[in-house]
């Protein structure tokens, strides 16, 4: 079997580092006129899974790539040190080397995009990633509901950052949203912007709890203009989680965004995206919304943990023919 070559970094042009989202002075213009024809985004949604399909090597390939994407995840109340330790061990070696080898991928290494855990767990896994360049991601602000004190949320963030968090995942204030305060959510995301100090600044809307999708676009354009990295659907944790038509949403302010400013934000769906067949409709939908560069994990991640069994399973098939049974590819 041919390596997968796709796979050895990125093409020609695509820098495997992008600069941060400095954002722009608060500016209600940009915001208020938005809206979103909700017939329309169905209509472009649906056809993710039917215009276009990656078979056999090139699905080998894509998968590889989305569990380079994968910000791998535990936020359970049962965490403890030694679940967050043999996560961080799966994320340095997400794949079976058997499976990498038969793919012709041997030479080269595969990891996870980052490990992302509560504050608790920072410095146990900085110290578990040490020396792989995998970066800990630390949800922040009061997660999930971020109905916390702001001085404590701004606390918080140092606290994570300050024990070696990379990313910060923070929750904005839900309220903000609902009675349409742009300019109190402004604020408040360039406060948390500015506790992350060199730490990347991922925006998490709760778009399952925000109501209609004017709101997922304002939201979006608000967090980009106040220094937001990357800006993220959901905790995981709400009722409804990614879906397809809020990312279409989220991704054409992303286009809007970079077209006003030049600047390139990140995106992250998370929760609900469980199975290697929803990963690659999101890895389409970023393919041919934003470009090639919105498939290297520096512009767009996975919050997921059951995504990497699926993906790992998947993999297998292609290279046995047969599927294995899920508990064959432990998470951690």
């Amino acid at each position: 079997m041919n390596s997968l070559v796709v796979l050895r970094g990125a093409p020609a042009g695509h820098a495997a580092h992008v600069a941060r989202n400095a954002g722009v002075p608060f500016d209600a213009a940009w915001v208020e006129p938005l809206r979103v024809n909700l017939a329309a985004v169905e209509r472009r949604t649906a056809t993710l899974g039917t215009r276009r399909t990656v078979k056999k090597d090139a699905q080998a390939a894509w998968l590889l790539k989305a569990v380079t994407c994968i910000d791998l995840t535990t936020l359970n109340g049962d965490d403890t040190e030694g679940r967050v330790r043999r996560l961080c061990m799966k994320a340095r070696h997400p794949v079976r080397a058997d499976l990498l080898e038969a793919l012709g991928m041997t030479p080269n290494r595969i990891t996870t995009g980052a490990v992302c855990v509560y504050h608790r767990f920072v410095a146990a896994a900085v110290d578990a990633l040490a020396g792989s360049g995998i970066p800990v991601a630390a949800v922040s602000t009061g997660f999930p509901a971020g109905l916390n004190p702001h001085e404590l949320k701004l606390r918080e963030i140092e606290a994570s950052v300050a024990d070696g968090a990379g990313e910060i995942d923070i929750v904005v204030t839900r309220e903000h949203v609902l009675t349409g305060n742009w300019r109190a959510l402004y604020d408040e995301v360039r406060e948390f912007r500015a506790a992350c100090g060199d730490a990347h600044l991922k925006a998490i809307l709760a778009t399952g709890d925000i109501g209609v999708l004017s709101n997922v676009a304002k939201a979006s354009m608000v967090c980009m203009m106040a220094g937001a990295d990357f800006i993220k659907t959901s905790t995981g944790k709400e009722g409804t989680n990614a879906t397809l038509d809020v990312s279409l949403v989220m991704v054409r302010m992303i286009r809007e965004y970079r077209e006003r400013t030049g600047a390139l934000v990140g995106f992250k769906p998370a929760g609900g995206v469980s199975n290697a067949k929803t990963a690659l409709a999101y890895q389409i939908l970023m393919k041919e919304e934003l470009g090639r560069s919105w498939l290297e994990p520096e512009l767009f991640r996975f919050g997921a943990s059951s995504l990497l069994a699926d993906i790992e399973r998947q993999l297998e098939h292609y290279v046995s023919g047969r599927y294995s049974a899920f508990n064959r590819h432990p998470v951690a």
